[in-house]
């Protein structure tokens, strides 16, 4: 076998395997690249040493099956035998439904999971998309301090779980995103800096020194994150990725890196003959990032879209607080703006970040479903003290309008796990580090930024505790229980309702209408033939449509079609779908 690495600082490079070493090579080709045949099979232990130092794991591990600090393992991908053909599921039409491994059941393990996934199925959504799986310390974790960018956590069952939980979801028609993270790396586990430049002083994130996109050596770390993104696309058949904080990839350089990962996924899809996709987190607002490569952008295939989700919570929950603030003056207002236009900070001024925020949306260049719409994430969920769901704060009318507000929407809806049956378990930020002065300092800094913010220290839950994790996971006794019954049957018939009307499919922004009016709090929006309304506040409201023939769709509460006047008449904290005709 081959085995291979970048060291460019290195003098001497070995390969240690069980009770062997062996000396390797400088590539006469590749600048700064060490080779060398050596016996091994799958599952094969080996790690390298630099310059008579320790025995460090591979930056390429396709496992770690002892954890981010020990050795390296061989992974040969030929031998699963994928049991479904799979011809891939592309972005335009989906439903995504976000999901976290380690909480979706107790057991906290891929092929617990894998179990589940026929209720994704019967819900009707289209693509899971993973919270990241790359190894991190310990056992639980949200997965965002992953390292051995390559490999799979092994609490999670390693490799070849993901294979089997990717073959029982092509099983049933689902597509599978995985959430990856390039912009930062954990703190703990993470032996890049030993090898070569990975990262740069040239730029600083929020988690320090920044991932070396544009300084010396950046050419062979741009081609170890695009050779990783590649890896999961091919080796996993996967169908898309979530890019993570894209806002923190600091690149100078004429051709982004974001631009030349695009590029190299739309090759792969082309030579695998299926389509592949890749979904940013931005707080750029910049619709470079999802334009056509060949209009000027990066190409990037969609983005998650908060200025929705902020419009939304504000609007349902009145809060104000931190970048609520922008959005909390007038809610309605905002709505209209992100449903018709997309974004709503498109170069207007930010209260919150004291400057001018964002461009507009070109319309006629980009279509809607480049963009994710949702009610809840694992941010916007697990970044509150308490981790505490809006099903802890608001009526199930209220969650079924904010339901069919996203499903119904132009952009692409996106659920967290748990929101379809307004699952009352919180979901909190929980961390299993194993460095105790690690565990310590990410105790004591949860706690002191939420303390700033009003908290009382003692109310933060201690992200160490195995009980916060505990917590967190998903109770799946709830379905069969009111009111997530109901909640359960509402999400059902809004996907299936998005699935069977063409107009709700329809990705042109331009084409949607929407009115509202702040004071009686309701908002209706029109796609096509097919009218929204939805009423949050208590009292019926009278919702001028315009419409004067017209069925009813779908409803939360029993609703009447608009009268000869053409007005709806809307109980309180309810809503309703309906088509003109």
């Amino acid at each position: 076998m081959q085995f291979e690495v970048w060291a460019p600082l290195a003098d001497r490079v070995t390969l240690h395997r069980a009770d062997t070493t062996r000396a390797l090579d400088r590539d006469p080709e590749r600048a700064g690249w060490w080779t060398g045949e050596a016996e091994a099979a799958d599952g094969t232990r080996y790690g390298f040493a630099l310059d008579d130092g320790p025995v460090l794991p591979d930056p390429r591990s396709r496992r770690q099956p002892d954890g981010p600090d020990g050795l390296s393992a061989v992974v040969d991908h030929e031998r699963y035998a994928w049991r479904v053909p799979w011809a891939g599921r592309g972005l335009p039409g989906a439903v995504l439904y976000e999901l976290h491994v380690g909480t979706y059941t107790r057991e906290g393990t891929l092929d617990a999971a894998a179990e589940r996934l026929g209720h994704l199925a019967d819900l009707g959504v289209t693509h899971v998309e993973l919270m990241p799986l790359c190894p991190f310390p310990g056992t639980h974790g949200w997965g965002y301090e992953g390292v051995s960018l390559w490999a799979v956590h092994e609490p999670y069952g390693g490799p070849e779980a993901l294979k089997r939980f990717v073959d029982r979801a092509h099983e049933l028609g689902l597509g599978v995103v995985l959430d990856v993270v390039h912009n930062h790396l954990g703190p703990s586990g993470n032996y890049l800096p030993s090898f070569g430049p990975y990262f740069t002083d040239r730029h600083h994130t929020p988690w320090g020194v920044a991932v070396n996109l544009d300084a010396p050596g950046s050419d062979e770390v741009r081609a170890y994150f695009v050779g990783s993104a590649l890896a999961w696309l091919r080796d996993y058949r996967l169908d898309g990725l979530r890019l993570d904080a894209v806002h923190a990839l600091k690149d100078t350089r004429a051709c982004h890196f974001l631009e030349e990962l695009s590029t190299a996924v739309d090759a792969l899809a082309e030579e695998v003959e299926r389509p592949l996709f890749l979904v940013a987190e931005s707080d750029l607002n910049d619709p470079r990032l999802i334009t056509r490569r060949a209009q000027g952008g990066y190409g990037l295939h969609a983005q998650w879209n908060d200025d929705f989700h902020h419009a939304l919570h504000t609007a349902l929950t009145g809060e104000s607080q931190g970048y609520y603030e922008d959005f909390a003056r007038a809610p309605f207002t905002a709505l209209a703006k992100t449903f018709t236009g997309g974004y709503f900070h498109d170069g207007t001024y930010s209260t919150f970040r004291g400057r001018g925020h964002g461009r507009p949306l070109d319309r006629t260049r980009v279509s809607a479903h480049r963009l994710l719409g949702y009610t809840q994430t694992h941010d916007q969920i697990g970044n509150r003290a308490q981790g505490d769901r809006l099903a802890a704060g608001l009526s199930p009318g209220l969650l079924a309008c904010a339901a069919a507000l996203m499903l119904t929407s132009p952009f692409t809806p996106m659920l967290f796990m748990g929101e379809e049956w307004a699952a009352g378990t919180p979901w909190q930020f929980f961390t299993d580090h194993t460095d105790p002065e690690l565990a310590e300092a990410v105790r004591r800094g949860r706690r002191r930024e939420f303390a700033e913010h009003g908290w009382a220290e003692e109310d933060v839950p201690d992200p160490q505790d195995p009980a916060t994790r505990w917590r967190s996971c998903l109770d799946w006794s709830e379905p069969t229980r009111e009111p997530h019954t109901r909640v359960l049957a509402w999400y059902r018939s809004l996907i299936a309702l998005r699935r069977s009307q063409p107009d709700l499919s329809d990705p042109d922004l331009a084409e949607v209408r929407a009115a509202h009016d702040e004071a009686a709090r309701w908002f209706a929006f029109r796609r096509g033939d097919v009218r929204v309304a939805v009423n949050l506040g208590p009292e019926p409201a009278a919702i001028p449509l315009g419409v004067h023939r017209a069925r009813v769709l779908a409803a939360w509460e029993p609703v009447g079609a608009p009268g000869p006047d053409g007005v709806l008449h809307l109980p309180g904290e309810s809503c309703v779908v309906l088509a003109q005709e």
